[in-house]
């Protein structure tokens, strides 16, 4: 099974604000549907509290290190590695680490693509992606300008670890 990363980033690594993302991009809300559809997505309890549902047509794996803690219609684990060796054992070709920083900081190593929007901005935040190291190709990059759906003009990236 593949372990990919999905992320949209600053120019100065912010990836949240006071518990949301600090942007509005319609064409990266629409990528990452269109990317995570049909596969498995892991993700922080912090992060599923934001969003406040399970994203329709995947499997929901939620992380949380509390006994008691529920997510309707979502897998609830306690580990990143419990979650990924039950979408593996569930046949999953793809799975897709959507973050907080914390479930992205302990992915890393495992990650071995990664889809990048990189938002050409310094944007204020206190939620930061964390260091990916050496090792990665940019194998794609499309720039999106921005618009009055987009809030600032991003780059669409696909990254590969060699």
């Amino acid at each position: 099974m593949l372990v990919s990363a999905i992320v949209a980033v600053s120019e100065n690594n912010v990836i949240g604000r006071d518990g949301h993302l600090p942007w509005r991009l319609s064409a990266d809300l629409k990528r990452f549907k269109a990317i995570t559809t049909g596969h498995s997505i892991v993700l922080g309890r912090k992060n599923y509290e934001d969003i406040g549902r399970p994203l329709p047509n995947r499997t929901n794996y939620v992380l949380s290190r509390n006994p008691s803690f529920e997510a309707p219609g979502c897998v609830v684990c306690n580990s990143l590695e419990a979650a990924l060796q039950v979408a593996e054992t569930a046949g999953e070709s793809e799975c897709f680490i959507i973050g907080g920083a914390v479930v992205y900081g302990e992915a890393m190593p495992l990650v071995k693509k990664m889809y990048v929007t990189r938002v050409l901005a310094q944007v204020p935040g206190d939620v930061f992606f964390p260091e990916w190291g050496e090792g990665w190709a940019c194998v794609s990059q499309e720039l999106v300008p921005a618009d009055e759906k987009n809030e600032y003009e991003t780059l669409f990236e696909i990254w590969e670890r060699k």
